[in-house]
């Protein structure tokens, strides 16, 4: 029997081989012995030899601060390689499946999704139309920001181009031995690059880092999946994807975030969508050459050649206006970034996309019409489906600011126009006052006197102003924080009206808290029941869900449900008003904050939630892992569209009102366990801080983002989700993903329902994909490694840290008992064994990062120490896989 992943051990082994000759070249042999020593009782320890953990522990802390340093950073780089490894397996097994002869599709493959849903009966015809329907939009955030520096990334693009190169049954012995000493040479240079960034992460890094995944992958994995999608659609449905089609599209948030940042400002944002352009039309511009050399046919039809001017050549000459036109929109966008007036050119630059689509359409009608269809399918198809997706924009920029702040722009803009009070006014007085403003005449736009503004009110009116000098194609949604009330999505309708935006952005209410997710779906009733709006909107509303908040108020099994709830009301309340809803899913990396796999999440949304429209976060931790090797991002794009369209085609059957009365119960009993430790415990907040490295995180230079919102107290209720998530997975106790669920499986065995819990399991996808991410984050928490965080803390406190520990057992306890199985990931054996093989190289790095709090915090502030403290939590972060 074929194991398919020894191939992956033979990797990682060789990575880990190569690493040793490099630590003993750079480091002396001493180290590498010193190394292979920690490694030994680690993995005895994991083993279940306590006596080898005692001495694991007891060896750590002797080590010299410097060789300490030395050893986590080699099992930090360990951790990066054998994450690479993993990333080349999933490539080499998509490979495997598209070679087999006559064998059965990579699972989740437009081929196998496609396939399966014909083979069950569904119209041809009925799935081509679906499939062209849909519509995602991944939306690229910066937080929490991928914590590997960029040169380190790039080297680890070429050890993962190496591996590919090794798989090849055709290499030469010079050659295989060529590329084996180049895999060495890029490991060396990654051990001797300083891991740890010293300069502060500005917004446009950020910007800039976001753009480079578009340059170095999405540009090429999108014709890649879109040529897939289309062969799958022909094979099973007999119908082509027609060109036009974008199942997939792109949105950011990077430097378009304010929330909580004050970093980003009206400048950076309008940096932002200016630099998008610049690299769109760059990009373009090399395409289109590329194809103009192509493209030296003599024949073609009569309206390409009126186009052309008769050259002999027609294909080239309509190329070479479009060239000229990509290098005009290039030093256009060069211009404004530089804030000059754009230089005087013969051809006037591309502003929206339908523009630039234009002379290849009329490239391809003329090709097809002259029996090259051939030629025609070959590069100008790839570039017209780029154009789809991307746009001249690459992506298209959403603003993001927190609800409160427009409320307190409209008041000084109220005071100051005299409309009247706002500020100290009720809901429906608020929103009085908006719609008499809203629905007055159009009036010429008269200047605000923004001297007497303060810098808050100032920041969002210019925000407004910037962005109606934007071209609306650089702009996607504007996304309210913390909305709770119709007014909130008023006052931001008003504010572009006031900074006479005449294309003005979807507003979009994020409803996250836990109150105001269970109130949403009366807030977006009163606000449909408003005639100005309902005729504003045209019959289309989106609505972001937040995973995060709602998380740390509640625990993760409590906000999964509530979320649940919040869609199933939300749609109804749109539905009863005739409104098609698109819902935005504000989904974290970690497990904590709603993470885990795309077919998983999709598949478990409410059934009457997956009209085939929706829009999905992609943290900035996660981007790397799902979107930066070329054939992983194709990977991403096909669950996504193949998920949405077996949600859309062949939704699963709804709850029954048994199941939906008992996930009420156990809801309401997860969240008092969970708010119990972390709100009532009167003592929690204090140990959280000195128990974890939640202060340590805040200061380190992760991203632009601060940890905590400006003006917040020390509480939980203060710090942001990301850092709150990230404190516990770096103790490897992952607290908010598992707390609250092991007192609430506990009362409902005690209530009796063991056998509807199983049957619920085995039967309702949310419930079952719930708990397993559950049993993901269990599996991966480790209560022996976050026992010794405990000794940052006085021992007054520690009972907490032992309270939780045995609340976790219990959690395990009670997940088995509803799975049936005797082990944690009984039923993914691949993932459990990714897990046991990791877990023991991140253990050192946590012994040392312990050590380093604990020397921190004794003496004054230690550059050293603070480098070596970075070092330990980007090793951890590679093992656990996750910042937030």
């Amino acid at each position: 029997m074929t194991d398919w992943h020894q191939p992956l051990r033979d990797d990682v082994r060789q990575l880990g081989d190569l690493l040793g000759q490099v630590l003993k070249v750079h480091d002396g042999p001493e180290l590498f012995d010193r190394v292979e020593r920690v490694r030994a009782l680690s993995k005895r320890a994991h083993a279940g030899d306590d006596r080898a953990f005692d001495e694991l522990a007891d060896l750590m802390r002797a080590l010299p601060e410097t060789v300490a340093l030395r050893v986590a950073r080699a099992f930090a780089h360990f951790l990066s390689l054998a994450n690479i490894a993993e990333q080349h397996h999933r490539v080499r097994r998509r490979r495997d499946h598209a070679r087999e002869p006559e064998g059965r599709p990579q699972r989740g493959s437009s081929l196998e999704t496609l396939g399966r849903l014909r083979a069950a009966g569904f119209d041809a015809a009925a799935l081509a139309r679906a499939a062209a329907s849909i519509h995602i939009e991944l939306v690229l955030t910066a937080h929490p920001t991928e914590i590997v520096r960029r040169t380190l990334l790039q080297k680890h693009h070429r050890i993962a181009r190496l591996l590919d190169v090794l798989d090849r049954s055709d290499l030469t012995p010079p050659a295989r031995h060529d590329a084996t000493e180049a895999l060495q040479r890029e490991i060396a240079l990654a051990w001797q690059t300083d891991e740890v960034r010293h300069d502060p992460v500005s917004p446009l890094d950020e910007v800039r880092a976001g753009l480079v995944v578009f340059e170095e992958s999405l540009w090429d994995a999108v014709p890649v999946y879109l040529r897939a999608l289309d062969r799958a659609l022909v094979a099973t449905t007999g119908t082509p994807l027609p060109l036009g089609a974008a199942p997939i599209a792109f949105g950011s948030w990077i430097g378009g975030d304010r929330d909580g940042n004050r970093a980003v400002t009206p400048e950076v944002t309008r940096q932002a969508a200016w630099l998008a352009r610049w690299v769109a039309a760059d990009l373009y511009l090399r395409e289109v050459q590329a194809l103009r050399d192509d493209l030296s046919l003599t024949t073609a039809t009569g309206e390409l050649r009126d186009r052309a001017g008769g050259a002999r050549e027609p294909y080239r000459a309509l190329l070479a206006q479009v060239r000229d036109r990509l290098t005009a929109t290039r030093a256009w966008a060069e211009a404004a970034l530089r804030h000059e007036p754009p230089a005087a050119a013969a051809a006037k630059p591309y502003f929206e996309a339908a523009d630039l689509a234009e002379p290849l359409q009329l490239c391809y009608r003329s090709l097809d019409s002259t029996g090259n269809h051939l030629i025609a399918a070959g590069r100008l198809t790839d570039l017209l489906r780029r154009v789809a997706v991307f746009g001249v924009t690459l992506a298209r920029l959403d603003i993001r600011q927190e609800a409160s702040r427009h409320a307190d722009a409209v008041a000084w803009i109220a005071r100051t126009r005299g409309w009247g009070a706002y500020g100290d006014a009720s809901e429906s007085d608020r929103q009085a006052l908006l719609l008499r403003q809203l629905t007055a005449g159009e009036r010429v736009a008269e200047p605000l006197p923004l001297a007497t503004a303060s810098d808050e009110q100032r920041d969002v009116i210019e925000t407004f102003q910037m962005a109606a000098q934007l071209h609306p194609e650089s702009l996607g949604a504007y996304v309210i924080t913390m909305a709770s009330a119709p007014s909130d999505v008023l006052a931001v309708e008003l504010l572009q009206r006031v900074a006479a935006q005449r294309h003005r952005q979807r507003v979009v209410p994020l409803f996250e808290t836990r109150a105001d997710l269970h109130r949403a779906a009366a807030t977006m009733g009163d606000l449909l029941a408003i005639p100005w709006y309902r005729d504003r909107i045209q019959g289309r509303q989106e609505i972001m869900v937040g995973y995060s908040d709602s998380s740390k108020e509640a625990g993760r099994f409590a906000a999964a449900w509530t979320l649940y709830r919040a869609q199933e009301e939300i749609v109804a309340a749109c539905a009863a008003r005739d409104v098609a809803v698109t819902l935005f899913h504000g989904r974290g990396g970690s497990i904590g904050r709603g993470g885990g796999p795309a077919y998983l999440a999709i598949q478990s949304q409410p059934a009457k939630a997956m009209t085939g429209s929706l829009r999905i976060t992609e943290q900035g931790e996660t981007i790397e892992a799902k979107f930066g090797l070329v054939d992983i991002a194709v990977r991403t794009l096909e669950v996504y569209t193949t998920a949405t369209l077996d949600a859309m085609v062949a939704p699963l059957p709804a709850p029954t009102p048994e199941w939906h009365a008992c996930l009420d119960r156990i809801s309401t009993d997860a969240t008092a366990a969970y708010r119990a430790v972390v709100y009532d415990t009167p003592a929690f907040v204090e140990y959280f801080h000195l128990a974890t490295p939640a202060p340590e995180l805040e200061s380190i230079n992760i991203g632009s983002r601060p940890a905590r919102r400006p003006g917040s107290s020390a509480a939980v209720g203060g710090l942001r989700a990301i850092p709150w998530q990230f404190a516990w997975i770096q103790t490897r106790l992952l607290l908010p993903s598992w707390l609250g669920i092991d007192e609430a499986l506990a009362r409902a065995h005690a209530r009796g329902e063991a056998a509807l819990l199983r049957e619920m399991y085995y039967g309702w996808t949310f419930f079952r994909s719930t708990l397993q991410l559950i049993a993901i984050a269990l599996a991966e928490a480790d209560p022996r490694i976050a026992a010794g965080y405990d000794r940052l803390a006085p021992p007054a406190l520690r009972s907490i840290g032992q309270d939780l520990r045995r609340r976790y057992a219990q959690a395990v306890e009670a997940l088995l008992g509803v799975t049936g199985q005797t082990d944690l990931l009984q039923d993914n054996p691949v993932l459990r064994r990714s897990i046991d093989v990791r877990n023991p190289y991140v253990d050192p790095i946590n012994l040392v990062q312990v050590d380093v709090l604990r020397r921190m915090r004794e003496h004054q502030p230690d550059p050293q120490l603070r480098h070596a403290f970075v070092v330990t939590v980007n090793g951890i972060a590679a093992g656990m896989r996750n910042t937030g």
